[in-house]
């Protein structure tokens, strides 16, 4: 009796999976088969132009710039 049952159950819950995947599959085929055949647009890299300016220090800005040698600041 107990093979009976179990053997029920077993056939009952494996029809119960394939009637499931079988609905599944004809409730969403358009959608999987619209998401296999998308093909995404290309997008071009952003590409970033940058332009590092650093002005040169001459020398007669180097020398007025630069503490005097020598010099302390009275206290």
């Amino acid at each position: 009796m107990f093979t009976l049952v179990a053997a029920t159950l077993f056939s009952g819950a494996f029809l119960l999976a394939i009637a499931t995947i079988t609905w599944m599959f004809a409730t969403y085929h358009d959608k999987m088969v619209a998401a296999l055949l998308f093909e995404p647009i290309p997008q071009t890299p952003q590409v970033y132009h940058i332009r590092v300016s650093r002005p040169r220090v001459t020398h007669s800005l180097r020398k007025t710039s630069a503490p005097a040698q020598g010099r302390a600041l009275p206290a």
